[in-house]
């Protein structure tokens, strides 16, 4: 069984509410500006699988002989391992990955990480994507996190089993028919009607997170303030169950035998997802290569995963730290981590590089950089509450008892408000 990208960064977000209250209590906000001194030669980074390169990494010691470097790729849950860390004041690494579903929660820990725009962040800043950079400060302008990667977001497909259908199937035919939700969902059930057992989305939760994506809130507001009984929300949910009211959800998750095996066939011969997704796919349905193509997604692009490097407060040496941060994510070296681990770019300048620009051919000999170059220059910002995934948490649930259960949607609806404004309120969001 293949498990996605995609799912472990659903178990990263349902499992933040764990570690909130217990590191809030046990970490104060702090001046994340910090010492920028001391000149260790050990220096450390932890990282998870598949969150950096691991060839970029290990030329890390070569690249800087003048040190001892040492990187561990930590397993399990990378954020509860960190969050006892800091607890503890033990054994912190002199630099951190923190995943894009966290970092909203850590940046009510600033403190404990320093401010890199003292090491000169703030001279590299025109480097990489301008909403990538604000993701990754405080609202007062403290750099936490330096961006690794993003995750732009398009519509996959087969086009052998789209031009079986009678569907338009070529690129350019394809973006002009999905343009919109109503344009896709319009496809969606002109595929279903030419090929019965064959869906255009795999569960109603994937269209839910992309619409979601699309807009310029979340679940809360800056002042802690419940905002998803609103509009924004409301208008992603009624696109989720339409595509339930539609017929054309397979009610499958990304990530399991079933959604592999249907991309094998082509039963599900459609996905939503980041540009991340294409590794899931490669993995999963090897035998299909060829047969897929990339268009932008329905309604406008949004952004699902990416992350940054921190450096806590403790390291032992911040300026050598930094400059290995900065190394490892320039232009150069993201270029290496697409390759290496399908990280899509924070730093445009990359999107010119042979790694992006040369044809894919599991994608049909497709430049798929011309579908999420611009899509990642054009991703809406949002504020992110470090309560987000807690609050998501009740719209997935009933999201999955329309979709598998039959539940009456505006039930559904009602129930997951007054789930999520429940949970809120046991984390401080009003």
């Amino acid at each position: 069984m293949t498990i996605s990208r995609r799912r472990l960064l659903q178990a990263g977000l349902f499992g933040v509410a764990s570690a909130t209250v217990g590191m809030t209590a046990a970490c104060g906000d702090d001046d994340s500006s910090g010492s920028t001194g001391g000149d260790s030669k050990d220096l450390s980074l932890w990282y998870w699988s598949g969150g950096l390169s691991d060839k970029v990494v290990a030329d890390v010691s070569t690249q800087f002989s003048d040190i001892t470097f040492k990187a561990t790729q930590v397993g399990g849950s990378f954020k509860d391992k960190l969050v006892t860390t800091i607890t503890s004041r033990q054994f912190m690494p002199d630099i951190t990955g923190i995943k894009g579903e966290d970092i909203a929660y850590f940046m009510g820990q600033a403190g404990q990480f320093l401010d890199l725009n003292t090491l000169g962040a703030g001279d590299l800043k025109s480097q990489y994507l301008e909403w990538k950079w604000k993701q990754g400060s405080t609202t007062d302008g403290k750099l936490i996190g330096f961006p690794i990667d993003i995750g732009p977001t398009a519509l996959f497909y087969r086009e052998d089993i789209f031009k079986k259908a009678g569907l338009p199937s070529e690129v350019a035919d394809v973006t002009a028919a999905t343009s919109t939700w109503d344009a896709f969902f319009e496809q969606g059930a002109a595929l279903k009607k030419a090929l019965p057992g064959t869906f255009m989305v795999g569960e109603a939760a994937e269209v839910f997170d992309m619409a979601v994506g699309q807009t310029t809130k979340r679940y809360a507001d800056a002042d802690k303030k419940f905002i998803g009984d609103q509009e924004h929300i409301r208008n992603a949910w009624d696109l989720a169950t339409k595509a339930v009211a539609l017929g054309i959800s397979f009610k499958v998750a990304s990530g399991g035998q079933d959604a592999n095996a249907a991309w094998n066939q082509g039963t599900l011969p459609a996905k939503l997802g980041a540009a991340w997704v294409a590794l899931d796919i490669k993995s999963a349905a090897e035998k299909t290569s060829g047969k897929w193509r990339v268009v932008p997604m329905p309604g406008g692009p949004a952004n699902q995963g990416g992350s940054f490097l921190a450096i806590p407060k403790s390291s032992g040496n911040p300026k050598k730290a930094f400059e290995i941060i900065t190394w490892m994510l320039n232009a150069d070296n993201q270029a290496r981590g697409y390759t290496d681990a399908a990280l899509f770019p924070s730093a445009p300048a990359a999107y010119k590089l042979s790694a992006l620009t040369s044809p894919d051919e599991f994608f049909g000999g497709q430049v798929t950089i011309d579908v999420f170059g611009p899509a990642a220059e054009k991703i809406p910002v949002a504020y992110e509450s470090e309560y987000d995934s807690v609050l998501r948490e009740s719209f997935a649930t009933e999201l999955g008892n329309v979709e598998t259960k039959g539940k009456d949607p505006e039930a559904a609806w009602n129930d997951a408000v007054s789930a999520a404004k429940k949970a809120g309120e046991r984390v401080g969001v009003s």
